[in-house]
């Protein structure tokens, strides 16, 4: 929603001052313009970009516009996931857990937590990462340098959408001189209709200047931003689940596992101690 907000304030603040110096605004109603730019602009995304990662893309955008990101509750229910997996393997042993991990979906303890069965990436991380603990096949150090890998190619995989959408951004300026040109050349080729004639072909050649720049910076290249800045939340989140299964196994009890992984949070969406200590108690009771 806030992007939204965002792009009417752009909008509004340069139409509006364009209208307050008293200029037509009919004149920048130029739909040949937008498709000279526009499509310029989409046949040079789709020629320069892999399918996997437009339709990354595509789903960046989406998310990026509902602002589906990470909230206090979220990081709660991950904290109170982690703690019941770890206390289950400390009362247990880890093979207690190897049904749920063959099978999240109908596991009693993974279907509590649909914000974290719905995180593909997360999933992964954590599932994986039990499997190698219940098979006893990797120590600590070793599933740290695993999961470290697997975390670095997962920033690799975020930053790919936001790269290719900000490119198209830098190249919008250059597309509008372009569709401007081609306004000239149709304006020189009516020097014989008059200066009135001319002026107009003139301004509606200039609009695709002004198109391609505010295009750019003031849609394209924020949005890019928007993107980048979600995908370090989800690596933020990725982390927090390194970090305390870590810290579990390196033998700390359940509740400090979990606060190791809160510690990693960042502020504006970190629980308190205080509330981490009593949703795990109320797990534990």
């Amino acid at each position: 929603m806030l992007t939204i907000i965002g792009y009417v304030i752009v909008m509004g603040s340069v139409l509006g001052g364009f209208i307050l110096e008293g200029g037509p605004i009919a004149v920048l109603n130029q739909m040949v313009e937008f498709l000279i730019i526009g499509g310029a602009a989409i046949g040079s995304l789709v020629a320069g970009t892999p399918t996997k990662v437009l339709g990354a893309l595509a789903t960046s955008i989406k998310k990026a516009i509902t602002g589906a990101g990470y909230s206090k509750a979220d990081y709660m229910e991950l904290f109170a996931m982690l703690y019941e997996v770890f206390s289950v393997m400390r009362k247990s042993g880890e093979m207690a857990l190897e049904k749920d991990v063959d099978d999240p979906a109908n596991s009693e303890i993974f279907k509590k937590y649909p914000k974290f069965l719905a995180n593909h990436a997360a999933q992964g991380l954590m599932l994986d990462s039990l499997r190698l603990m219940i098979s006893g096949s990797a120590d600590a150090d070793e599933l740290a340098n695993l999961m470290d890998e697997e975390i670095a190619t997962h920033e690799e995989e975020a930053r790919q959408p936001p790269g290719v959408l900000s490119k198209t951004g830098d190249a919008l300026p250059g597309l509008g001189i372009v569709a401007a040109v081609l306004g000239v050349i149709i304006a020189m080729g009516s020097m014989d209709q008059g200066p009135e004639v001319i002026g107009h072909k003139i301004a509606a050649a200039l609009v695709g200047t002004f198109l391609g720049i505010l295009l750019s910076y003031g849609i394209v290249q924020p949005m890019a931003q928007k993107i980048e800045l979600m995908s370090i939340e989800d690596t933020k989140y990725l982390e927090c689940l390194k970090t305390g299964i870590l810290a579990y196994l390196h033998g700390a009890a359940p509740i400090i596992a979990v606060e190791y992984a809160r510690r990693v949070v960042f502020s504006t969406e970190r629980p308190s101690a205080l509330d981490l200590e009593n949703a795990c108690r109320g797990k534990k009771e």
